[in-house]
């Protein structure tokens, strides 16, 4: 891809639940799905979270070499206007990112602005870029957003896997185990099928307990069970044909929460990440979303939350983004001009960065 020398590109990371992907784009072209540099899952360790929300220190140490990867591979001269960072559990337990990254970053990148910003609003921009509208995101958790111009962010669900995210990846894999484990009881509700199929992935299903619990990535441990319930779907099993359909009805009940909130009754919709690529799990929550929300308008999504936060820090790139100020509570710009979405920290917000002398920042 050839770009002008001296071009100001911007940088995007969404954290997940499964891992961390990272892209860059000119800053001053559309950002659009094609046209972006990614490093793909180069930083992809899962990134574990605490009750102080996700570890800053182990996302900088696969993110920076990540960007000293995508940053290397720019042309020559090239600069980087803003960088952009989703993540999940932003919005409620975002603490230490919000406070750790801005340094490293600046001293990595270069930048001179940084979004932080919840999965749901990267989600969301990423789908519809300035519509209005409603996302439902789902992956390893479960999150909608209702956005309208004139107002805020409305999300619905997003409370993590131990609260909430109901009908997302943690969720379903969590009750095809239950099922699973429902049937080497000899309880009602069980699934020889979902028994096999737990034993293949895990080992003898006694052993579960001892091998989740203590883990910081359960719920994605969990999610990664919930193809294996889709698959059981499709051979035939009803247990697992119910789950689907229970997973539709819970993903199309916070869709309208998230719409209801918002004030839209008639919403664009997008259903985006991984969870949706099930096309059974797909079907089951646009059959679910046809009694719940019939005047919604159903389409596909621009792109990936990862497409969200290059936007986000497309639109943060301003000249008043320069700034030598220490980043402190002070720094976080709660009304930038002319900024195409709500700003709402900590759901989004938008920091100055120092000028920073080079050095790892760790």
């Amino acid at each position: 891809m050839e770009q002008a020398a001296g071009e100001c590109w911007v940088v995007g990371v969404d954290v997940g639940g499964s891992g961390v992907r990272v892209g860059a784009a000119p800053a001053g072209r559309p950002v659009g799905p094609t046209g972006v540099r990614t490093v793909g899952s180069a930083t992809a360790a899962r990134v574990s979270a605490s009750a102080g929300g996700q570890d800053a220190r182990a996302l900088l140490d696969g993110l920076l070499p990540a960007l000293d990867t995508l940053v290397a591979g720019l042309p020559d001269g090239a600069r980087i206007g803003a960088v952009a960072v989703g993540a999940t559990g932003m919005a409620l337990l975002g603490r230490d990112l919000a406070a750790r990254l801005p340094g490293p970053l600046a001293r990595a990148t270069g930048a001179r602005r940084l979004v932080l910003a919840g999965d749901a609003v990267t989600a969301y921009v990423g789908a519809l870029g300035t519509a209005a509208g409603v996302v439902v995101a789902g992956g390893t958790g479960l999150v909608a957003i209702g956005h309208r111009p004139g107002g805020g962010w409305c999300r619905a669900d997003g409370w993590g896997q131990l609260l909430g995210d109901c009908g997302g990846g943690a969720w379903l894999g969590r009750a095809g185990l239950e099922a699973a484990l429902r049937e080497q009881d000899g309880r009602n509700g069980g699934s020889p099928v979902l028994l096999a199929a737990a034993e293949r992935h895990y080992g003898p299903v006694t052993g579960l307990p001892a091998a989740l619990q203590p883990r910081p990535d359960r719920a994605a441990l969990l999610a990664e069970f919930a193809p294996a319930v889709v698959a059981a779907a499709g051979e035939g099993c009803p247990v697992a044909a119910g789950l689907l359909r229970r997973a539709g009805e819970e993903i199309a009940a916070t869709a309208t929460a998230a719409a209801t909130a918002a004030g839209q009754a008639e919403p664009r919709l997008a259903l985006t990440g991984g969870l949706f690529r099930f096309e059974p799990l797909r079907r089951a929550t646009l059959d679910a979303l046809a009694v719940r929300l019939p005047a919604a308008r159903p389409g596909p999504p621009d792109g990936p939350p990862l497409l969200g936060a290059l936007r986000l820090a497309a639109a943060a790139v301003t000249p008043s983004a320069v700034s030598t100020a220490a980043v402190t509570p002070s720094a976080v710009s709660t009304a930038v001009p002319e900024f195409p979405w709500p700003l709402d920290p900590p759901l989004l917000a938008v920091l100055d960065l120092p000028d920073l002398p080079a050095d790892d920042g760790r």
